[in-house]
């Protein structure tokens, strides 16, 4: 599938780049049921066939516990099967907690937070070594820009961020490949996406920040490739124009 190999070829390269495998890793990725994560999961068991290193697979998904949900990740598990993944269900009380407890303004950034822990605790329950999240080029790009207007901050996330205390490392295999690959692959390939039941999807500052991406793509072509390579080449927030190995030098 020409879909495939297209969008294999940008995850190759950041693991690679960034020594983002070793031999052995238990990957768990961080399903959300979006387009973005369902690809990422699709690519690194695609991946596996091929890979210098050998690694496995598996899934996880945070219940937020929002109402009237149940059998709402159905067809995460059932695609996880035909991939020969497991996946398990991570059942939490984060939605109560955000919408009805706390009542913040600005509940994504708490429940982004308590989903992260959520998601780091059931990696090394799992015996895994590595989260991987879907986070793609244009996310980064979008993170860039809310970095600058809302902080006054220049950066982004990290490719790879390690976790010392928690002997796991997060890693964004999707960091060189544009979201517009991703969602050519997930309609070619079928793959099963879950719309989010949160009440804030979509009204976000990101989105805000997404629009203009779009705007300004316009009139500056190829934009959210230069911001990444201006992070790349100060060497800000992880980011590095030179390859970084692994600490066992397992990944080419």
């Amino acid at each position: 599938m020409k879909e495939l190999e297209k969008l294999l070829s940008p995850v190759r390269r950041a693991c690679e780049h960034y020594g983002m495998i070793e031999a052995g890793d238990l990957i768990v990725v961080g399903l959300s049921g979006g387009k973005d994560s369902m690809a990422l999961l699709y690519a690194l068991a695609a991946m596996r066939r091929f890979y210098p290193v050998p690694y496995e697979l598996a899934g996880v998904c945070i219940d937020l516990g929002f109402p009237d949900t149940d059998g709402l990740f159905a067809p995460l598990e059932a695609f996880c099967r035909t991939l020969g993944v497991s996946c398990r269900i991570e059942k939490t009380e984060i939605a109560p907690i955000v919408f009805e407890g706390k009542r913040e303004k600005n509940p994504c950034s708490l429940c982004a937070k308590m989903r992260r822990g959520a998601l780091t605790d059931a990696v090394r329950e799992m015996g895994g070594t590595k989260l991987a999240l879907g986070h793609h080029l244009d996310d980064a790009a979008e993170t860039f820009l809310l970095s600058l207007f809302e902080d006054g901050r220049i950066g982004s996330f990290s490719p790879v961020t390690v976790y010392e205390d928690r002997g796991i490392s997060v890693i964004r295999p999707l960091v060189y490949a544009r979201e517009y690959e991703i969602s050519a692959l997930v309609r070619a390939a079928g793959l099963p996406v879950v719309k989010s039941p949160c009440p804030e999807d979509g009204n976000t500052a990101r989105a805000e920040m997404r629009e203009l991406m779009k705007t300004l793509g316009k009139t500056h072509r190829g934009l959210p490739e230069k911001l990444i390579g201006a992070l790349e080449r100060r060497g800000i927030d992880g980011w590095s124009d030179k390859p970084v190995s692994p600490p066992d030098g397992n990944c080419p």
